[in-house]
Order: C-alpha cells, then sequence, then structure tokens
C-alpha cells in the first residue's frame, strides 16, 4: 500500500510505522519534523493547524491520523486529502462513551454530546465529546471508506505518560509499595505494538466501521498486573492495599496519580467490549510481555520528571496513616 500517516515518529505513529515498513509497504509522514523520518520513508514537513497545501501533490490508498483532537483538524484534513485517498482510519478513544458507569458497552453505546462544539480547550470533560465530533467530521468526508478506532489506555515502550509505566518501575524498586482499592479491580489496556499491528492488518483489509480497540474486559486485574511487575523485575515488592475511600478522602487523583485505579462506577470504564475487532484480528499480548517491554524502555531513557504516579514521599506518608489506623483497629 501506499500509507500516508498524520504524525507517524510518536508512539502509536511511530510503532505503526516500523510495522509498515517491515511489511514492505511505501511510506509517506506528515508532521512538524521534530523526529528524523526512518530511512526509506517520505517525510513532508507541516503544521495540521496550518497550510495543508503539500499533501496536494500526492495520492495514497490509506492515511492514518493519529492526532486530531479538534473538529477543525479533521475537517481540514478531510478537506485537503478529498480525491487523493481512498481509505481514511482515525484514530479516536473509549473515552467519547457518554455514560461510564455501565459495564461492557459496545460500539453501538451512547456518545458524548458537547453544549459548546466550538470549544478548544481539552479537559477530562470536553476530549471525548471532541474526539466524536472529529469521528463525525471524517464520517460525513468519507462515508464507508473510513475506519474509526477508539482504543482504550495504550501502553507499552515509547508511551511517556506513565500512566502504565508507574508500575512496573514503582514494583521494581521493591520495598512496600501502595496499591489502591483491591487486586480484583479490573484494568484494561491494549499494548502499543497490538494495537499497531491491527491498524495496519485493519488499513489492509480496508476495513471500514467503527470498532473498540480494547483487551477482553476482565482480562487483566490489578494484583495480577502488580504480581506480573513483580516477577519480571525480580523484587522483593510487597503490596499493601489501601481502602479506596482513604484514598479519596486523602484526594489521591485516581488514574493520574494512582495509575490504573478508577473507584467506584467509573470501574466500569474499564469493561469496554472489545469483542468487534477481535473477531477481526485484534490479538492482545500478555501482560508479563508488556511490563517486561515497558519497564526494558524506561531504564534506557535519560532520567525526567514522571508525568503520572505518586512521589516516593506522598506515598510513605500515606502507607505511614494507613498502617497506623489498621494498627489501631487490630
Amino acid at each position: 500500500m501506499k500509507v500516508l500517516v498524520i504524525g507517524g515518529s510518536y508512539f502509536v505513529g511511530k510503532h505503526f510505522v516500523e510495522q509498515a515498513l517491515a511489511k514492505g509497504h511505501e511510506l509517506t509522514l506528515f508532521n512538524r519534523g521534530n523526529r528524523p523520518a526512518p530511512p526509506g520513508v517520505v517525510s513532508i514537513e507541516g503544521d495540521r493547524n496550518g497550510d495543508l497545501s503539500e499533501l496536494e501533490q500526492g495520492k495514497w490508498d490509506v492515511v492514518l491520523d493519529t492526532c486530531g483532537y479538534f473538529p477543525r483538524q479533521t475537517s481540514a484534513m478531510t478537506a485537503a486529502l478529498d480525491g487523493r485517498v481512498e481509505h481514511y482510519a482515525f484514530v479516536s478513544t473509549i473515552s467519547v462513551y457518554s455514560d461510564q458507569s455501565k459495564p461492557y458497552q459496545d460500539e453501538s453505546a451512547p456518545t458524548i454530546v458537547l453544549e459548546d462544539p466550538t470549544v478548544e480547550e481539552i479537559t477530562a470533560q470536553s476530549y471525548g465529546g471532541l474526539k466524536k465530533l472529529c469521528e463525525e467530521t471524517v464520517e460525513a468526508a468519507f462515508g464507508s471508506s473510513c475506519l474509526i478506532v477508539r482504543p482504550g489506555l495504550i501502553v507499552g515502550p515509547d508511551d511517556p505518560s506513565d500512566r502504565f509505566t508507574y508500575w512496573p518501575v514503582r514494583v521494581a524498586e521493591g520495598g512496600e509499595v501502595l496499591a489502591p482499592g483491591s487486586p480484583e479491580l479490573p484494568v484494561q489496556w491494549i499494548d502499543v505494538r497490538d494495537l499497531a499491528a491491527w491498524l495496519l492488518l485493519a488499513l489492509e483489509r480496508r476495513l471500514s466501521g467503527t470498532f473498540n480497540a480494547v483487551s477482553e474486559p476482565d482480562r487483566f486485574e490489578l494484583g495480577q498486573t502488580l504480581d506480573t511487575c513483580r516477577l519480571v523485575s525480580g523484587s522483593d515488592a510487597r503490596f499493601t492495599w489501601v481502602d479506596e475511600q482513604f484514598l479519596l478522602e486523602r484526594e489521591v487523583q485516581p488514574f493520574i496519580e494512582m495509575p490504573l485505579w478508577i473507584p467506584g462506577d467509573h470501574v466500569n470504564f474499564s469493561r469496554v467490549d472489545g469483542g468487534r475487532a477481535i473477531e477481526q484480528g485484534l490479538v492482545i499480548r500478555g501482560a508479563e510481555d508488556t511490563v517486561r517491554a515497558t519497564l526494558e524502555w524506561h531504564r534506557r531513557q535519560e532520567a525526567r520528571e514522571p508525568r503520572a504516579g505518586m512521589s516516593r514521599e506522598r506515598e510513605a506518608e500515606l502507607l505511614s496513616a494507613w498502617n497506623a489506623r489498621e494498627s489501631v483497629r487490630s
């Protein structure tokens, strides 16, 4: 295939490009040129928020759009590619669903409708609605020749968000580790390498429609995941499971300060139905592979300030307070 990738040098796009090259596809990247393109890849330097005229010089079989956040961006991109691309794939998110309290939602579940569709501030409240509007602009332009992919939490090597990376790194350090809620807490993700492989497969098959790209709901649990982190790293970590109400009372921020933890009714955000994509060839690798690759990648990086996760000082304070309370109770 002749493939145009919007982005292509960062996380999902990077892994997609690597896998597409390995299969002999012809690749063109459109991005701001902050990272060099791999050998054999055509690179068009540009900003999707600006002049797109450079895209009017070529033709491609398929396009993968990894980085559209506002509907004006996808509208401009689809207009620029009108008549130049046969099939359009857009990476969206399961955050488009309006009721996260319901378990096992599939692609037909109700989605968010923003009161102000012109808003351009990405917040926890606007993110999903904006992505849904992006989906609609792609569908309006390409109709049955488009693919909408809704991943959940994307994890693995090259992910700088630390929303999963925190756990392999923290557990590898060993000692007493604060763990939120209970070991049975459901967690759900997709390894970036599995997402990239399926995106490529879907484009090769010219799949159309909307697909949740997630692991099977209830396949992974937090306790199992932390045990896997300990096994892979060989650490002496021991887990202290702290009641979620205790954490909420102390204003511990779910998912960001305490990655993978989603308390209360919102836990079903980690129980989305990905069966449709799995039926179409999506393969989800085991947790051990993802943990190992994440830890190995992290150890090769230069030290930086974490973007998610709890500081060791904050963790120690909470563990001290929790253990003191439990001691009194016993």
